[in-house]
């Protein structure tokens, strides 16, 4: 299902009535709509998380542990997960304990609901903090580094290590779900980007 919020969306992505998109990331910065945020009526329990959606007894968070494990983790009785080792990215550093991990929502959740998922069925919200078809939208990191983040978008808040990959998943996942920017988060993805590899950003929009 495609939702195409034109409101969200400049003319360039409006006009392409497909689910795919692909651009260099400069072009894709520049295809992202400004828009005011409004917070109003956030609760972040209106996302429902960690859910198992295909019954296997392993729930998002879960999931996205097995796939992200530089070292596989054993997997128990009710997904219970033992050994394994993780890379965060954010930090450079490697964890080997489940309870150092945190799974981040690349756009956070207060910030998606700012940009544009206020609007959302809450069907839409769950599949958006459940997205385990796009590696970008989740990502594994050391939990300290996460909390320090919180709720805050890119104008406010970069990573240590590999600004220009967050900067690159931070634009799909912002496509990818027809999520606008404001002002200042876009001028500070252009002012980034300038001093990044300018790669293309494929994404499916859902």
């Amino acid at each position: 299902m495609i939702i195409l919020i034109g409101v969200l969306l400049t003319p360039a992505l409006r006009a392409s009535a497909v689910t795919s998109y692909s651009e260099p990331l400069q072009t894709a910065i520049g295809d992202l709509s400004v828009a005011t945020e409004h917070r109003d009526g956030y609760e972040r329990d209106k996302f429902n998380l960690w859910i198992d959606a295909d019954d296997d007894g392993c729930d998002t968070r879960d999931e996205v542990l097995i796939s992200e494990a530089e070292d596989a983790p054993d997997v128990g009785s009710g997904c219970s997960l033992s050994g394994g080792r993780w890379y965060s990215y954010y930090d450079g550093v490697s964890q080997t304990s489940t309870s150092d991990i945190d799974i981040d929502h690349v756009v956070p959740l207060a910030e998606a609901w700012d940009s544009g998922a206020g609007d959302w069925t809450a069907d839409r919200r769950e599949a958006y903090a459940n997205d385990l078809d796009d590696y970008r939208t989740l990502v594994g990191v050391t939990d300290s580094v996460n909390q320090s983040k919180s709720d805050q978008d890119l104008a406010e808040w970069l990573p240590d290590q590999q600004q220009c990959r967050y900067l690159r998943e931070y634009v799909a996942v912002k496509i990818r779900w027809t999520l606008a920017v404001d002002s200042a988060e876009k001028s500070a993805m252009e002012d980034l980007a300038a001093g990044c590899t300018n790669s293309t950003i494929s994404v499916e929009i859902v």
